[in-house]
């Protein structure tokens, strides 16, 4: 048997069911919850409180029985899980000697509670029903690997989404010239084309560019300013 520690009491604020938790002593702290009855988990946390009610409960009355008849409340173990529900007992000795008596976990740690008796589990239920605790850092080192899975894969279905028509095709090279229409009437801007267009001709032929140090081939001031 391994000793246990009652740690508390959960009930589901929706469907109003009640368990009460079971922990290891010992290394790796294994967690045992025990589905109970509203009634138990009440007469479990009045006795563990050691609340004083004006007339005893059925937990306090089988108390103060044991207390009459010069007995002990040795221990509570739970033994088994068998289909589905737990099997406990008591463990009560007195002047005609010890008795373990077939019980629920509920009525048993009620007991327990009021009369300062020890919890048993067996290793068995414990390897069946246990449940190893889940410290923060884990758990918060597991919220952030579960949050970057849904990135990735929302991120993957974006892209299962997409048509490549949708992308614009930006291999094509653009002109750096500004395109002149003819029909415009803008002589200049076409001679001022004709001009480039004809001295890119000749520099790609070979022929040297002018220099333009040279005063003497600079336009004149009268040429009149144009937007770029």
């Amino acid at each position: 048997m391994i000793s246990v520690e009652l740690i508390g009491i959960q009930v589901d604020p929706i469907s109003g069911a009640a368990a009460l938790v079971l922990r290891e002593h010992d290394a790796p702290n294994r967690l045992l919850p025990i589905i109970i009855g509203q009634a138990d988990a009440s007469s479990i946390a009045i006795g563990a409180n050691g609340t004083r009610l004006a007339r005893p409960m059925t937990h306090d009355l089988m108390a103060s029985l044991i207390d009459a008849l010069d007995g002990h409340l040795d221990a509570v173990e739970v033994t088994e899980l068998h289909d589905g529900a737990f099997i406990a007992n008591v463990t009560v000795s007195g002047p005609t000697g010890e008795r373990r008596i077939d019980t629920r976990p509920s009525d048993a740690i009620a007991l327990a509670v009021r009369l300062h008796a020890p919890l048993f589990v067996s290793e068995a239920v414990l390897d069946e029903a246990g449940a190893v605790p889940v410290d923060e850092s884990e758990q918060h080192q597991l919220a952030i690997e579960a949050a970057i899975d849904a990135e990735v894969d929302e991120f993957r279905a974006f892209l299962d989404d997409l048509d490549p028509r949708d992308f614009i095709d930006t291999t094509a090279t653009e002109t750096s010239a500004t395109a002149v229409d003819p029909t415009s009437g803008d002589a200049a801007a076409i001679e001022t084309v004709a001009a480039t267009e004809s001295a890119a001709s000749e520099t790609a032929d070979g022929e040297s560019v002018h220099d333009v140090t040279d005063a003497s081939d600079l336009p004149s001031d009268d040429t009149p300013d144009r937007p770029a």
